[in-house]
């Protein structure tokens, strides 16, 4: 494990003190009680404080609002299996035989987990100005790309899935419960649900019915949706 440790530690751009640490965080809860799962607890709790500290100085005009749908952005399952992927992790990992051969290298939610876990380890093996450091340095690229204007534009239903995605819950369906009015005059109402939360939209046709239940939705879990 030690020669896959090394390899590991070149892409990472980090080199672990201690080993076991780095060897936990690639152990998934599949290969018994000894696992990841508290590494990454620790470790998702990090990866989104550094990432929102970065968006509050890198954009020190932004509401709030923006900064969650920014940060959501960032640290959501999607993009954290990408950055897992640049590294190959998935060649690292150490999974149960059911795991294995189901493709559990492959998914999704397996690397999240790992890139979160492997932060936890770092964090416990040198402290949060190294672990910060690696954060930054993994992320770079995509922090350098986001801007404001680019996440002001997004329509409500794209900010709300992106939020639901960023904190591992469900995405909401959206359920026609009436058309009022003549054929060439007609209000449709939508209701936007989230488990067993829903919001209700009004529009002249279907599309702008969701669009408004998705904003009446963000507004209920206290996000800015500007005027």
């Amino acid at each position: 494990m030690r020669n896959s440790i090394d390899k590991l530690e070149q892409q990472l751009g980090y080199q672990f003190e201690d080993g076991d640490l780095a060897v936990l965080a690639l152990t998934h809860r599949s290969c018994g009680e000894r696992n990841n799962e508290r590494l990454e607890f620790l470790g998702d709790s990090i990866v989104n404080f550094v990432i929102a500290e970065d968006l509050y100085q890198r954009f020190p005009q932004a509401k709030e609002g923006l900064l969650s749908r920014l940060r959501a952005r960032m640290v959501r399952g999607v993009t954290l299996a990408e950055i897992a992927r640049e590294f190959e992790l998935g060649d690292f990992l150490r999974l149960g035989s059911g795991e294995l051969k189901s493709g559990g290298y492959r998914r999704e939610s397996i690397l999240t987990d790992a890139v979160e876990a492997l932060i936890g380890a770092i964090y416990l093996d040198s402290g949060m100005d190294i672990c910060r450091s690696r954060i930054l340095a993994w992320f770079a690229s995509r922090l350098e790309q986001l801007s404001e204007g680019d996440q002001q534009n997004k329509d409500p239903k794209t900010r709300l899935q992106e939020f639901l995605q960023s904190c591992q819950q469900p995405l909401p369906y959206y359920e026609l419960v009436r058309i009022d009015g003549r054929a060439h005059d007609q209000i449709f109402t939508v209701h936007c649900m989230r488990g067993v939360e829903m919001t209700v939209g009004v529009g002249d046709n279907r599309r702008a019915a969701e669009q408004q239940s998705a904003r009446q939705a963000l507004l209920a879990l206290g996000m800015d949706v500007g005027e």
